[in-house]
């Protein structure tokens, strides 16, 4: 095994940060090398704003779960799907912009979703550690608002960098037969595959240091589906002049 697929065996969400900035040299190198990233027909279509200002910061921790790491953390990104810079190399070329179209929602935000995993393992080759941030679309708007985030953009979620202050272990992950299928779609043997992997999951939980719980993997998941989880999120889509079309 290689150190590549070492380091991406061994990701951890980091929530807890010591005390340390992050050189601005090396934020940029992280930046530089998720740009390379994979993208759509080279559209690059994604955002990246560093949230600095300590009120802005408390006002998405709150909003966002409350989640006190998004405070604390070093640095706090958020990666936003933006068309806006297709938008306005149309106009330098004197074409029209066709906006709206539910194809450019899926490249942008796959684009954007791309670049974020390369920001977080460009800093995990680094020493750093992080943890996405989902919860920032519990109120879409007001991070817009807060960020200044215009139409055809949207933020899709956030990023907490720092240097590691815990070492929680690996979460296991599913077994590769029940992801990883040929030729054809199949679920043929997944609830066998699923049964093992909830006795793997338990363990897991029940031998963690801290939040420790007897859960498993199915458990999660059926409350998970069972629940209507930010059905606001349509609307939000569409007024930001994705999805129109």
């Amino acid at each position: 095994m290689n150190t590549t697929l070492k380091l991406l065996k061994s990701h951890r969400s980091i929530r807890k940060f010591k005390d340390k900035s992050i050189d601005e040299d090396l934020l940029r190198d992280i930046v530089e090398a998720a740009q390379c990233a994979a993208t759509s027909n080279f559209i690059q279509a994604y955002t990246i704003i560093r949230v600095k200002d300590k009120n802005k910061r408390h006002a998405i921790a709150e909003l966002a779960g409350p989640q006190a790491w998004v405070e604390k953390a070093p640095v706090f990104l958020v990666f936003c799907a933006d068309l806006n810079r297709l938008v306005t190399a149309s106009k330098i070329r004197g074409k029209k912009s066709e906006v709206g179209y539910f194809e450019q929602f899926i490249t942008s935000t796959v684009d954007t979703a791309i670049v974020a995993q390369n920001t977080l393992i460009a800093a995990e080759s680094m020493g750093l550690g992080g943890v996405f941030i989902g919860g920032i679309r519990n109120d879409p708007q007001k991070v817009c608002d807060l960020l200044k985030i215009p139409d055809n953009a949207y933020p899709v979620f956030g990023m907490c960098l720092g240097y590691p202050d815990h070492d929680p272990p690996v979460k296991p992950r599913l077994p590769v037969e029940a992801v990883f299928r040929t030729d054809v779609y199949s679920i043929e043997g997944l609830e066998d595959l699923l049964h093992v992997y909830d006795i793997t999951t338990s363990a897991y939980y029940m031998a963690r240091d801290t939040n420790l719980k007897d859960e498993t993997w199915s458990q999660q998941m059926a409350d998970f589906m069972s629940k209507v989880i930010r059905p606001h999120m349509k609307a939000f889509i569409e007024s930001k002049r994705f999805c129109s079309k």
